[in-house]
């Protein structure tokens, strides 16, 4: 694979991946790469050291240090480049430092890759053990959407409800994406989901939180909505969920996560949703203006041009 033999030394973490419809493509096969994530444990500026040719003209020139300040300062930790030649295709791909990586998925903390860690991907190399450390994100993920179902649904609505967590204010949403993208995305990888979840959830049917039933041909549960069990999900979240309680945003990560109990299973989901919601917004917003400038003006509007006709499309059919 003549991309991945020009990445950086020592990849720790590759994930090629279309999130729209699972399809899992081994590399020496000659189909789309639509999307493509790749994770390193060195600085981001060592992929323009090796890979000048897929960045802008004016951000190459910049340099390194233009590379690593744009991701970190304006954006969310990620630089992306959208329309990379790979054989006779395009691809898109990320690059990001670990630490980034991993404090996302342990703490929410800017809640954008860990938000794409919750959907099924395929993982190619995973030498820090990444896949270990996601089960936390995934524990979390289950637990928020939980509090914001009702006491009965379906698995798909479980799936659903995950999937949609990172989309929560996602700015991309109004005008640059299909409005039927979760629906996409669970339908297209059902099975993986289930792949995913399913130990998560067993737990959950052991500790009495959860109950399975049937629901036409569907699995389908109910949850234990009383005080105890909603606190029992709300402690598992994030701090800086749980925070909201007492009213901070903070990202401060030298403070200590104060734990909260709650009252009643709707003021645990009003401080979720309030908090993906501003943690989505601000950060699709950031990687939006990151990209713009990434890209160059010629460049991102071919991008954002493709993905605003396709949005339109799923309005209009």
């Amino acid at each position: 694979m003549a991309l991945r033999s020009r990445q950086p030394s020592q990849p720790v973490f590759f994930v090629p991946f279309d999130i729209s419809n699972f399809q899992l493509i081994p590399l020496n096969c000659s189909s789309v790469f639509p999307f493509m994530l790749f994770w390193m444990g060195n600085l981001l500026a060592q992929n323009l050291e090796r890979n000048p040719d897929h960045y802008s003209s004016w951000m190459a020139r910049r340099g390194p240090g233009a590379v690593t300040w744009l991701a970190d300062r304006v954006g969310v930790g990620v630089y992306f480049n959208p329309f990379v030649q790979w054989r006779d295709k395009r691809i898109k791909y990320g690059v990001v430092g670990m630490k980034d990586l991993a404090m996302d998925v342990l703490t929410w903390d800017r809640f954008y890759l860990s938000g794409r860690l919750q959907k099924p991907v395929h993982v190619l190399v995973d030498n820090w053990d990444i896949r270990k450390v996601n089960t936390v994100n995934l524990k979390m993920a289950t637990s928020s959407s939980l509090l914001l179902l009702p006491e009965e649904f379906t698995e798909y609505e479980l799936y659903a409800k995950i999937c949609s967590l990172s989309y929560m204010g996602d700015i991309r949403m109004l005008f640059a994406e299909d409005k039927d993208k979760v629906k996409e995305i669970v339908e297209g990888s059902f099975q993986p989901f289930q792949f995913m979840y399913r130990p998560l959830l067993q737990e959950y049917i052991s500790e009495g939180i959860l109950k399975t039933s049937t629901y036409g041909q569907q699995k389908a549960f109910k949850q234990d909505c009383g005080v105890s069990a909603t606190n029992e999900l709300f402690s598992s979240l994030p701090w800086i969920i749980q925070r909201k309680l007492q009213g901070r945003f903070t990202s401060n990560i030298k403070e200590m996560p104060i734990h909260s109990v709650v009252s009643s299973k709707d003021m645990a989901a009003k401080s979720v949703r309030t908090v993906l919601r501003r943690r989505v917004m601000v950060s699709s917003a950031r990687q939006a203006v990151c990209g713009v400038l990434a890209s160059g003006g010629a460049v991102a509007a071919q991008y954002l041009g493709k993905k605003m006709s396709k949005a339109w499309k799923s309005r209009t059919f």
